[in-house]
């Protein structure tokens, strides 16, 4: 039963979104662009472009039509869609049918963000990208599409090994004006990182990755949570993955993602400090690099991202800005997709990865906050029940038969991680 469990687990999903601000289309199993026929889809539910949550649906035949999925989305989703629509001043219903849940007036969510829209800051979008043109050729094109008034994107090439990066977006400003090209000859991410920042010309600097796909209005409700309340100082956005095809990418998926909700969340050490026990130093779970933005001036006053972290420099961004008064908010509504990595092997090496950079982190805070120690040390038995309890945030998507060996991975990282990064650091310093 386990093994049927895990092959059905482990079978390609569809990866869809359905909006319910106008009537509702049938789904098809069949991708166009490839003829894959999928057995299930993995779909994502908004309302006036806001992402309400996650459904999945079985595909007994080609084709799933509105009304037999509908009230599918009704019986999970019912609480967030009445919230929503009384959110904007909108009767609430009883039930979705297949007509969706149109409106003949501009809805309250929306109307506020064109205004906004008429008044955003200039802004510089940052990918640092290293030898993977194709990649950053998928990723492009929906970045230069923003609705968006004013912004530039940076694409830092770091330490290329042949001219194909500088080629492509060579070719591809000649049509897009707002793109430009940077090159950083240190490897690492964070050097190329620095770079951006260096060269960045706006007043806020948001950052993605050349492996991501971002939502038309990333970019907008990204710039627009600064102004949710006072002395914000970074925002990150929901990340959802493009694809999940491969075992390697459903295996990901279960060890927890980029998704961290649909409901927004303010963070800070006083009104908005949650009733958690390990608040800030689980820092992950407020975002990842993948889809963050931070005001100019909050990072180049703390120095940037440390080039000694070879994981974890967003993490460590993430608490620098709570622990020093400033506010972060998580904006569900700024949408991307991450591509995951298809291969079981690359999985293994990326889970050992995020386990160096979690305690990399965390020996970079005790080496320059020493005094922050005896805080850490009084939530180290919280810590354990959070990394090894089946029930814990961390591990409640993971299945009976997730690979034993992934979390010995992570173990094995996060032993090795204050070793790597004092040798980093040490390095760095000679």
């Amino acid at each position: 039963m386990a093994n049927d469990q895990r092959t059905l687990a482990s079978m390609p999903l569809r990866m869809l979104e359905i909006e319910l601000g106008r009537p509702l289309s049938t789904l098809s199993a069949i991708d166009v662009k490839t003829g894959q026929v999928y057995r299930r889809a993995r779909c994502l539910v908004r309302l006036h472009d806001q992402p309400l949550g996650i459904v999945d649906v079985q595909f007994e035949t080609n084709e799933l039509g509105a009304d037999g999925y509908a009230p599918h989305i009704w019986r999970l989703l019912h609480e967030q869609i009445n919230e929503h629509l009384r959110q904007d001043g909108l009767p609430v219903t009883t039930s979705l049918d297949p007509e969706g849940l149109t409106c003949p007036e501009t809805p309250l969510c929306m109307e506020e963000r064109e205004a906004f829209f008429a008044a955003a800051p200039y802004v510089s979008v940052i990918i640092s990208t290293h030898d993977r043109p194709d990649r950053l050729a998928v990723c492009l094109p929906p970045l230069l599409a923003q609705h968006y008034p004013d912004y530039e994107v940076v694409i830092v090439d770091n330490a290329p090994s042949s001219n194909a990066t500088f080629d492509l977006v060579q070719q591809v400003s000649n049509d897009h004006p707002r793109l430009r090209y940077v090159r950083e000859d240190v490897p690492g991410l964070s050097r190329g990182l620095n770079q951006g920042i260096r060269s960045a010309r706006g007043a806020i600097l948001a950052f993605t990755d050349d492996d991501v796909v971002v939502d038309a209005c990333w970019l907008l409700y990204l710039a627009k949570a600064f102004s949710v309340t006072c002395d914000v100082a970074c925002v990150t956005g929901l990340v959802l993955p493009l694809e999940l095809e491969t075992p390697a990418q459903i295996l990901f998926e279960e060890y927890g993602g980029f998704n961290k909700g649909f409901s927004r969340r303010v963070y800070d050490m006083a009104a908005n400090h949650p009733n958690e026990p390990l608040f800030p130093y689980t820092a992950g779970r407020f975002g990842t690099g993948a889809s963050m933005a931070f005001r100019a001036d909050f990072l180049r006053m703390v120095g940037g991202f440390d080039p000694a972290l070879q994981c974890g420099m967003d993490i460590a961004a993430f608490f620098q800005a709570i622990k020093r008064g400033y506010t972060l908010v998580y904006e569900p509504a700024a949408l991307a997709y991450h591509g995951h990595r298809r291969e079981y092997l690359e999985l293994q090496k990326q889970i050992y990865t995020y386990g160096v950079g979690l305690t990399a982190y965390l020996t970079k805070i005790l080496l320059e906050q020493p005094r922050y120690l005896l805080e850490l040390v009084t939530k180290v038995p919280y810590g354990l029940i959070f990394m090894l309890s089946t029930r814990s945030p961390k591990n409640q998507k993971k299945q009976v038969d997730y690979p034993k060996e992934l979390t010995r991975l992570e173990f094995k990282g996060m032993l090795h991680g204050p070793f790597i990064y004092l040798g980093r650091r040490s390095k760095r310093r000679r």
